[in-house]
This record gives structure tokens, C-alpha cells and sequence, in this order.
């Protein structure tokens, strides 16, 4: 885990910084002040993203960013329990998130009004900031043959060594994933899988080794994938599997007895809006919960009305992570055995 400087990498859009930011003047309260500290599994571009936004619409609030995989964050908020050094966890999703319900505070922002009550935790312990796809991401140079169209289609030998994800132990884009795909494949078709992949222990090396060419294939988000494209890298293809693929919401809460519950509610609030998540889709190509926002105005990227989306059960994918992570790490034995 790493503390990210609030230093600009990223230029964000007039659009999104400039007229269209009009804030609420509930939201702009004066007491909203002081040191946030936010937790965030988050990429650099959310992250500047989002300490841009606070710069503009909550002033007198000083963002410091502390990143890493959802559960290195998630166990340091169970040993900071007593004495909490966080104000937001941003974000994760709920078969993770489930396992530690004693870390948040129950809180129900204005701006969740939006956000389909499906995406809301039912104690309102935390809340769907975005919804993720998961996809194939394709380096179509390292292709050899014609390229995969389905999960089923990268259990083929012919992948082994070409295909890169996260560890799920660490990061919750790779368990979602994997979790999906032993839904759609099977227990067989999840070994054959293990078979052929290397696993990263870093999520972000997923999406840098394909992009650099070091691998085929990479099972990761959406969000994480579609920056390649946007960026013009003409070899890149993201893979919307004809199999069925899944969406998950990433959620956020309120780190329980914050330091500072007061300008956390607020950077709580305001990464739920509107605009925030506007901003979040054209910068970061992450996709709104919210239901008033329609993404083809913004960026080039499918409605999940032309995604074939296979229901996915949170809970049972919760109750579930234990066994599962037992029996992926028996592939992985399995296939560095040969057996």
C-alpha cells in the first residue's frame, strides 16, 4: 500500500471541472472541513479524479489518499479498528466487503435517492459508487489463431501461458471474476482455465503486461482495460464474452468512528453525484450506479443493455470465498505439477 501525493497527472475535462460542477448548497457546508482520508483500491486516474473534485466543491477539505488491494486495505482497517486512521473506504465489492460489516458506519447519503435500491446494503453500511464489468482484455499481436469469443473458448492449451490475472486472495477483481467463470464453465472448465494463466500479485500488472505485450490475455474490469483503447492503442480489444460475462457493483462505506465523520459524509456525498460520476466515466471510464446518467452520451463504450450479463449472487459468493479460493489454489498446484 502506498499514500498518493494529491500532485495532477491527470488533465480533467472543462466539462467536468468547470461549469457543469454546480454543487448543491447543502453539500457546501461550511463545517466540512479538515483532513479526509480515503482507502481506496482505486486506480490513479479515480483517485486524482476524485481529490481534483474535492478541491472544487469542498474547499476547506484536505483528501489524502492511501491505496492498495481491497483486502491488504480491508485487514488494516480491522487493526486500526480500536483507533481508526481512515475516513472512507472506496471501494469494493460485497463478497468481500461482507466479511467485515463491524468496520462501517451505516449511512444513507442524499445522492443515494439515484442508485437503484438493489445497490443499496441493506443496513446501509455501504453503497454501489460504480457498477463493473468483467472482460476480457485482448493484445491482439500475442494472438495466434483466431481470437477468443467466449470464457469457454481461453480453457483451450493453446492459451496456456498467454492469459494473466489478479491473485483473488488479494484482489476482489480477480475473485468476481473467477467466481463468474466457474459459474459459466464449471468446476472443469475453471481448472482448465487455472491451467493456462499466471497469476499477478498486483492487479495493476494485469493490464500493463498485456498492454506492453507480455501477455494475450488478461481477465480484468472494464474500466481497467478501457483506457488502452481510448488511449488509441489499436492492438488492444476488449472481449465482452458471448457466454455470458458479469457486472458487480463497487461499493463504499464510511469507515466506522471515522476522525473526521463530518467532511467524510461530505467526500461521501459528493463521490455519489451526479457530476462526480460523470467525471469518474469520461476520466476514468468507471460506470455510474446512478440511474440518470446514460454513458453512450459520454464515452464510447456498450450500454449493459447489449452485454450479456449471467446474474451473479453476492452473498452466495461471500459465503462461498473460502471454498472457492481452496479449490483455485488446487489448480494452480495441479497445473505447475502437470497432473
Amino acid at each position: 500500500m502506498k499514500t498518493l501525493s494529491i500532485s495532477r497527472r491527470l488533465m480533467l475535462s472543462s466539462v467536468a471541472l468547470g461549469a457543469s460542477f454546480w454543487w448543491p448548497a447543502a453539500h457546501a457546508q461550511s463545517e466540512a472541513s479538515g483532513p479526509v482520508v480515503l482507502y481506496t483500491s482505486l486506480n490513479a486516474q479515480s483517485v486524482e479524479a476524485a481529490t481534483d473534485m474535492a478541491r472544487k466543491v469542498l474547499p476547506k477539505v484536505k483528501v489524502n489518499a492511501v491505496t492498495g488491494g481491497s483486502v491488504p486495505l480491508l485487514k488494516r482497517m480491522e487493526t486500526e479498528a480500536a483507533k481508526p486512521q481512515g475516513d472512507v473506504f472506496w471501494t469494493s465489492s460485497a463478497n468481500l466487503m461482507a466479511n467485515y460489516p463491524q468496520l462501517f458506519e451505516a449511512y444513507k447519503s442524499p445522492e443515494a435517492a439515484a442508485i437503484p435500491a438493489s445497490l443499496h446494503e441493506p443496513k446501509n453500511l455501504w453503497v454501489a459508487a460504480n457498477i463493473h464489468v468483467v472482460v476480457a482484455m485482448l493484445n491482439t499481436k500475442r494472438l495466434e489463431g483466431p481470437a477468443p469469443q467466449t470464457w469457454a473458448d481461453l480453457t483451450d492449451p493453446r492459451f496456456k501461458g498467454k492469459i494473466i490475472i489478479a491473485d483473488p486472495g488479494n484482489s476482489s477483481t480477480a475473485f468476481t471474476a473467477l467466481w463468474g467463470i466457474e459459474q459459466v464453465l464449471g468446476t472443469d472448465g475453471l481448472k482448465k482455465l487455472a491451467a493456462n494463466t499466471t497469476v499477478s500479485s498486483a492487479a495493476s500488472n494485469v493490464v500493463r503486461s498485456v498492454g506492453q505485450g507480455e501477455y494475450a490475455v488478461g481477465i480484468t474490469f472494464e474500466s481497467t482495460a478501457y483506457p488502452y483503447v481510448a488511449g488509441g492503442q489499436k492492438e488492444i480489444k476488449i472481449l465482452y464474452p458471448s457466454d455470458g460475462t458479469f457486472s458487480v457493483p463497487d461499493n463504499m462505506g464510511l469507515i466506522k468512528n471515522a476522525p473526521n465523520p463530518v467532511a467524510a459524509k461530505k467526500m461521501y456525498d459528493m463521490l455519489l453525484s451526479k457530476n462526480a460520476q460523470i467525471a469518474l466515466l469520461e476520466n476514468a471510464f468507471r460506470r455510474p450506479s446512478r440511474t440518470d446518467i446514460d454513458v453512450s452520451k459520454y464515452v464510447d463504450m456498450p450500454p449493459l443493455a447489449k452485454i450479456k450479463i449471467v446474474p451473479s449472487d453476492e452473498n452466495k459468493a461471500a459465503a462461498g470465498r473460502d471454498a472457492f479460493m481452496a479449490r483455485w489454489q488446487n489448480y494452480l498446484a495441479a497445473a505447475r505439477s502437470g497432473s
